[in-house]
């Protein structure tokens, strides 16, 4: 790859990254808008909310969610307002009322939620679009980590507030050291964050640029290989699981999400037994126990083992039998 010199106010953003962004957004409804880059999901949503909110604005988020979300709102001295989530995605019926209880942005995972694995269906985009509709000023910001990972089609919400944007990172695809996201939006919010962007790091390295650029143009990536593989490790763990009683969850991306009794006993009875778990504390506020299971390097062989190992964890207490 060859590095081409680059001087100091030259356009941010590589013309290749930026066609085959848009392109990849417009093939799944997401409404046009300018492309900029950032250094990951969570720069993206960090600079969208401020280009918006102000100290001690609301923002309904999801439970379980996203743990470094959970830790950035406040950090932002911003409130976070919990929103159930089942597998299609945050409830209608929490988010109606986080809106009508003066929530000012609401955040939403597309796809591979984390760490549920939730991926929002058609049925409930629907909804989710006739809540928002009736709440136009809401700052909607949406996360499609799962890029690349997953083949469940996206729903996008886009286009129902005034002011939204969609972001896409290449971690989970192409590894954490490519530390860039792309985000699109409308005309307010992408210049505001390009103009907070431009007195901060200016630009994200172009050398990264075209470096994704590159790995997406040459197929570096078999999205459906990937989602295929990541697909039989959850679902061999599950059907383990539930033929030992025990409920998860997981219907895309890398985690299985499974309700627990108690959290601090099973972490710690899984670990003796040499099996490495997340709490849920990690990842929740309101919602019910569970612990996280990443399969990224488990091998469908060892799902068994690991199925009567959460079962024996979990022991006479039982699961719950929902994460709401």
């Amino acid at each position: 790859m060859c590095i081409r010199d680059r001087l100091y106010g030259q356009a941010p953003v590589e013309p290749e990254l930026a066609r085959l962004a848009r392109a990849g957004l417009d093939a799944d409804g997401v409404p046009d808008g300018d492309v900029v880059v950032t250094s990951g999901a969570l720069d993206a949503i960090e600079r969208v909310l401020m280009a918006h909110l102000k100290p001690g604005d609301a923002v309904a988020v999801e439970d379980p969610g996203w743990g470094s979300l959970l830790d950035l709102v406040p950090a932002l001295g911003l409130r976070t307002v919990p929103v159930g989530v089942d597998d299609e995605g945050p409830l209608p019926d929490d988010v109606r009322r986080a809106l009508a209880g003066g929530a000012r942005a609401l955040v939403v995972t597309d796809r591979a939620q984390n760490p549920t694995g939730a991926a929002v269906s058609a049925g409930r985009a629907g909804e989710l679009r006739a809540v928002l509709s009736g709440h136009p000023g809401t700052l909607l910001v949406e996360d499609d980590h799962g890029h690349h990972i997953v083949d469940l089609p996206l729903h996008p919400l886009a286009g129902v507030t005034r002011h939204w944007a969609f972001v896409r990172s290449a971690a989970k695809a192409y590894g954490p050291d490519l530390r860039l996201a792309v985000l699109t939006g409308d005309p307010v919010t992408l210049d505001r964050v390009r103009g907070r962007q431009r007195l901060g790091p200016g630009w994200v390295s172009r050398i990264v640029q075209r470096a994704v650029a590159r790995l997406w143009r040459e197929g570096a990536v078999d999205p459906a290989a990937v989602a295929a593989r990541y697909g039989r490790r959850r679902e061999t763990l599950i059907s383990a699981l539930a033929g030992h009683g025990v409920v998860a969850h997981g219907v895309s991306g890398m985690n299985v999400w499974v309700p627990v009794p108690e959290e601090t006993g099973v972490v710690a009875r899984l670990l003796h037994a040499g099996w490495a778990v997340a709490p849920g504390a990690r990842f929740r506020m309101r919602a019910a126990p569970g612990v996280r299971v990443t399969v990224s390097g488990l091998r469908e062989e060892e799902a068994g083992a690991l199925a009567r190992a959460v079962a024996e964890a979990v022991g006479s207490g039982g699961p719950l039998r929902t994460y709401v």
